[in-house]
């Protein structure tokens, strides 16, 4: 696998119900040779939900990378002069997220991390996870789909009949997706039935 000796900076924003099937794929990643320094947005590591705490992110991030999550813009800022990482990933990606990144708003650490990635050129992967990436954000989606060094794991319509709008990666092409874009291209078909 082409992540051997690479180093991953993986940030998550609070789409709670990915984040149990975030971490096996992260597993995966370091288990192939991948150095992972996680990223964590403020309502991570803030807002308990049905499908976990944020003590249960942060200590199941610690238990698959050995390192403690980046949460403050200060810590990842030199991501970018400092070339840290070979490829940054936001997974998963909500479409608040999306938003703020498609308009330059960097406030979280996730988005800081991803903007001074792209400040050196380096690869920038999102999986998408919202409800609404084919309402008000596909203007977000459309510029970050033409934003050059942004590269999405392929998605589709996870409920058409009953969430239209809605968008989900497929999370078993997270990893091939870091590869292609670590090769500087983006995998293909994007758009994949669910």
């Amino acid at each position: 696998m082409a992540l051997r000796g690479k180093t991953l900076g993986w940030a998550l924003s609070a789409s709670h119900h990915t984040l149990p099937l975030i971490l096996p794929v992260m597993e995966r990643a370091v288990a192939a040779g991948a150095e992972v320094i996680p990223i964590v947005s403020h309502t991570v590591t803030s807002t308990p939900t049905k499908h976990g705490t944020p003590a249960d992110w942060l200590g199941g991030l610690r238990a698959v990378t050995g390192r403690e999550p980046l949460r403050e813009i200060p810590e990842v800022e030199p991501f970018g002069p400092d070339r840290t990482c070979d490829c940054v990933l936001i997974a998963p990606m909500t479409g608040n997220t999306m938003a703020r990144f498609a308009n330059a708003i960097t406030d979280s650490a996730p988005l800081m991390a991803a903007k001074a990635q792209l400040r050196t050129g380096g690869p920038v992967v999102l999986s998408i996870t919202t409800n609404d990436a084919l309402g008000l954000n596909a203007k977000n989606l459309a510029t970050l789909l033409n934003t050059r060094n942004v590269y999405f794991v392929p998605f589709g319509q996870d409920s058409p009949a009953g969430k239209p709008n809605s968008l989900v990666a497929h999370l078993d092409l997270l990893l091939p997706t870091v590869e292609a874009a670590l090769a500087g291209h983006q995998l293909q078909p994007i758009l994949q039935p669910w």
